[in-house]
């Protein structure tokens, strides 16, 4: 791989990954048209994965600091909770009140995120044979683009919703982490389906935003640890290190730039353009596959 192929991979990774775009599609095209490969197997696309979480804590760091001190408070109250339910078996006659657990919106916004990576991590793990099969097919990428091009046309026509953090149901969310296991299918955009999931849930539209890419984060993670299983010694060079680095760099930057794009985009109901780009890319993709043929 050379420098410039690293920096167009990471600048197409940092732009897909956030708007709903599809990142996996765009990929699969271009490994597919350009016959770009790696030296090291999976290591470039783990420091990708690292790019795109780098942007996400930036662009949420006050939220993630408050989510982790809450969640860190969580398990402390359970712990305690614990402690106070022993107690109370052995003295009926001077029990301890229970504190309770999601009295605040960060902390049922942190418990509902991991409730909707439990669909995410059992949809992701299990199919991800058929994933990888299927990033090899231009025809698969194609109608992948097609089915995000009409999620995102709900979007724009869908009605505000009004519900924040305290009024998602688990039910909610393990749907919305369902859609998110769906999104690791080539050219369906992650952000679209899990975005129009929310604000068919009633989700406001910036919360909905944000629910989405909040939730990507234990998924980034989760699919950094999955690669890194499988991670082998690669035959690395300093001019290579050089390559790789600087596309995670350009990954991180895209990508900060496209959340704050999208926190403007969905109030002012623009995803309709995204739809239009994704139809035509879909078509291509899928003219491109009988012709490359």
């Amino acid at each position: 791989m050379s420098f410039f192929e690293a920096i167009l991979m990471g600048l197409v990774q940092g732009i897909t990954e956030f708007l709903p775009v599809s990142s996996s599609g765009h990929l699969a095209i271009l490994s597919n048209l350009l016959h770009i490969e790696t030296d090291t197997g999976i290591l470039f696309e783990v420091m990708l994965h690292m790019g795109t979480l780098s942007a996400i804590i930036f662009a949420f760091r006050t939220d993630i600091h408050h989510m982790v001190w809450e969640a860190l408070r969580i398990f402390a109250d359970l712990f305690y909770n614990l402690r106070t339910y022993i107690y109370n078996r052995f003295h009926e006659t001077d029990e301890r009140r229970y504190k309770k657990i999601l009295h605040n919106n960060y902390r049922r916004f942190v418990t509902m995120l991991l409730v909707s990576t439990i669909p995410t991590a059992i949809i992701g793990y299990t199919m991800r044979g058929v994933v990888e099969i299927m990033t090899k097919s231009l025809m698969t990428v194609g109608l992948g683009l097609l089915i995000t091009a009409v999620l995102l046309m709900v979007i724009d026509y869908w009605n505000f919703g009004n519900k924040i953090p305290k009024d998602i149901t688990v039910r909610q969310a393990l749907l919305i982490g369902i859609c998110q296991g769906i999104g690791t299918f080539p050219g369906i955009s992650r952000s679209g389906i899990t975005i129009t999931a929310g604000l068919l849930c009633g989700f406001k539209r910036n919360f909905a935003v944000r629910y989405s890419f909040l939730m990507s984060v234990p998924a980034i993670i989760g699919a950094m640890i999955l690669e890194l299983s499988e991670f082998s010694a690669p035959s690395m060079s300093w001019g290579l290190g050089g390559s790789y680095a600087a596309g995670m760099i350009v990954a991180a930057i895209s990508g900060y730039l496209c959340i704050r794009a999208m926190l403007v985009l969905i109030q002012k109901k623009r995803f309709r353009i995204f739809a239009v780009y994704c139809l035509i890319v879909g078509i291509a993709a899928i003219v491109c596959n009988f012709v490359l043929v």
